[in-house]
């Protein structure tokens, strides 16, 4: 039996390896234990809770006692030092319970709510990408600033970080880890770094090492200082955020050589500006590109949450990294395109081609300038993309436990947009030649971008194809894939694009094709060809279509058959003046007398009545296409061909044994 608690305990928990136990209660206290294997007796008591403790666990991986209670807080204690390290609120919500996950930096803690899982600590390493050396600088452990050579696979310490001794939250290790890690670019000379930690307030170490040295674990007397941001702005320049919101301009022995006020009063990071004499300066939903020698903003732009910037190898463009989002920006910081996700934005990285490749939670996606993205794999646990390869088909990473990953992607589809964003047709034509593209997403992109001649190249459906060929205007595809699919709506469609070009032989086809009669006979009256309409004649006769009989004798201005017709169906009046009006006149007597025993009165004749004949074609084009409309394929088209052509030639170019051999003894006919 335990006793120490004044009132009653709600929870109790042992430790995972060590023999304690920490118990909490309603008299606002959590005590700690010590066993062994006949008794228990109480250690120490931590107070600071104001209300109920509902729930007290050991964290499974660090020396930390974890509690909460009714009083709206978590907190987090040393165990050594049995004193709070941090705490978390919530403003309308009781806590009552909490599990730690055994493995990952994770909290489960219930409330009056629901529930709310959070990581505890910083999960992402402190890394940058040394462009000038393809080196990548990380902390590991906390206090070890590491160097991996991508061309080696070597990876060495370099740097003992040192750790601030006042802080109770430095020593037991909760929040101590480098928030971000900067090389000097704009130095070629040597490798200079800033590293940055939210101890104390916020902290800054100063590291200058020479290229290629040789580090070991002994600390370096590295130049510390306060700050709550820091950022190179030239060679042998940084620039600090003091906790007064003042910018200190210093040289590398850490002397202030300026000091002025920040353009907001509220900023909050530093980031560099890409060039010399330039740093990014974030202030609430705001991002100000700065000049430092003239003290001028030279433009700002409106994003939200900015965690992170990287520039591409020539600083000419920049990736904004938000908590959801991916704002690309010229150097002026003009947007060219923004990517909103759903999932927080974790890491990224520029490739040679301008393609910017980013990870979120679970997924590698892709950015082009333009504003195209997408999914380039999925990933099982979040990485932090440090360098893409100069082929781009593979992404060097870091995990959270700081271990070194690569991953292959494939990025021909985004290479493929790349390509046909700047106009590079023949690329284009060798990946669709040889790279595996295809499916409707890839179909859509390209109707979308209004490149139906490329999709074109990729569609084997064919009610696809004939949807594309017709809106690029490609009769002859149109055509093929309309006799595969022998639908009537493809060929209205095919006969009225036709008609639109004047094409007269598959506007004919189509009509043929969907038995359009009536447009068939009056596309035969327009190109003059007498001979069809005839036969369009006997063919409405076989039908027993007396309309289209009468049509297609109007047509080719045949009186008789018109008078035939119109006393088939009853009209024997209107046959009487058809036959009298056009000087028919047996069958004009034969008609009246026909009136009279039918006791109807036979029509009069007016003076000024005209014959009304078919006006004769001036230009007879039955035996040719009429072509009203010259379709332009543009310039597309033209540099599609042509890469189409080099594509060939390069074909024939690289293996000249396989043509030889196809030719057989010609070849040698005419080697000789």
């Amino acid at each position: 039996l335990l006793e120490g608690h004044d009132r009653g305990v709600n929870w109790a928990s042992f430790h995972h390896t060590l023999p304690l136990i920490i118990s909490g209660a309603d008299d606002r206290q959590v005590k700690l234990w010590r066993m062994n294997e006949t008794k228990a007796w109480e250690v120490d008591t931590m107070r600071g809770h104001t209300n109920n403790v509902s729930c007290v666990i050991f964290h499974p991986r660090r020396d930390l006692i974890i509690s909460n209670s009714e009083d709206r807080s978590i907190r987090v204690w040393d165990i050594s030092r049995r004193v709070g390290v941090q705490t978390f609120r919530r403003e309308h919500d009781r806590f009552w319970i909490l599990a730690a996950h055994p493995e990952h930096n994770l909290l489960a803690a219930g409330h009056d709510s629901g529930m709310l899982v959070f990581n505890l600590e910083r999960e992402r390493p402190a890394y940058d990408f040394q462009t000038n050396t393809r080196e990548l600088y990380y902390v590991k452990d906390e206090r070890y600033l590491r160097r991996y050579e991508y061309s080696t696979s070597e990876d060495s310490v370099q740097v003992s970080l040192r750790r601030s001794s006042s802080s109770v939250q430095a020593s037991s290790g909760l929040g101590n880890a480098p928030r971000t890690l900067v090389v000097n670019t704009l130095n070629p000379a040597e490798v200079n770094m800033l590293v940055c930690s939210d101890v104390d307030g916020g902290v800054y170490e100063l590291v200058s090492m020479a290229k290629n040295a040789k580090g070991g674990d002994e600390t370096h007397d590295s130049k510390r200082g306060q700050g709550l941001s820091a950022c190179f702005v030239a060679r042998n320049r940084f620039a600090v955020l003091d906790k007064s919101r003042q910018l200190l301009i210093k040289n590398l022995k850490n002397d202030v050589t300026k000091r002025f006020s920040a353009p907001h009063p509220n900023s909050e990071l530093l980031f560099s500006g890409g060039i010399a004499g330039r740093m990014l300066i974030k202030a609430d939903e705001k991002l100000t590109l700065f000049e430092v020698q003239s003290r001028r903003v030279v433009a700002e732009i409106s994003v939200p949450q900015v965690k992170y910037v990287v520039w591409n190898n020539d600083c000419n463009y920049v990736a904004l990294l938000c908590k959801h989002s991916v704002v690309i920006c010229n150097r002026n910081l003009e947007q060219s395109c923004s990517i909103s996700e759903t999932v927080r934005v974790k890491s990224g990285s520029w490739d040679n081609n301008g393609v910017f490749i980013y990870s979120t939670l679970n997924h590698i996606k892709y950015c082009i300038k333009n504003g195209d993205h997408g999914i380039l794999r999925t990933l099982d646990v979040p990485l932090y993309i440090t360098r893409v390869s100069p082929n781009g088909d593979t992404v060097h990473c870091l995990d959270r436990e700081c271990k070194i990953r690569t991953l292959s992607i494939d990025t021909t589809e985004c290479l493929f947009k790349v390509a046909l964003m700047k106009r590079q047709y023949g690329q284009v034509m060798k990946m669709i030649k040889n790279a595996r593209l295809c499916g409707q997403a890839i179909i859509a992109y390209l109707q979308e971008k209004g490149y139906p001649e490329v999709a074109l190249h990729f569609v084997e459906d064919k009610k696809t194809r004939f949807k594309l060929a017709l809106e690029c205007g490609n009769l002859d595809v149109a055509m093929e894939a309309a006799v595969e699919v022998n639908e009537d709506e493809c060929w209205n469609s095919l006969g009225i694009e036709a008609l639109r070009q004047g094409n007269i032989t598959v506007v004919e086809m189509a009509y043929q094709r969907t038995r359009n009669f009536e447009r068939l006979s009056f596309l035969y009256l327009m190109t003059g060809n007498k001979e069809k309409l005839t036969k369009m004649l006997r063919i409405a006769e076989n039908r027993k279509d007396f309309m289209s009989r009468f049509h297609n004798s109007l047509y080719l201005g045949d009186v008789g058959e018109r008078v035939k017709v119109l006393e088939e169906v009853g009209q024997l009046s209107l046959a009487y003046l058809t036959a009298a009006s056009h000087g028919m006149t047996e069958d004009a007597e034969r008609l009246a007398k026909a009136l009279a025993e039918a006791e109807v009165p036979v029509p009069q004749l007016r003076n000024d009545s005209q014959c009304l004949l078919p006006p004769i074609p001036l230009q007879r084009t039955c035996d040719a296409s009429w072509p009203l409309l010259e379709v332009s394929r543009g310039l597309v088209h033209d540099a599609l061909q042509k890469g189409i052509d080099m594509v060939a030639e390069e074909e024939l170019v690289d293996d000249p044994n396989e043509v030889k051999e196809a030719m057989g003894s010609d070849a040698d006919d005419i080697e000789g």
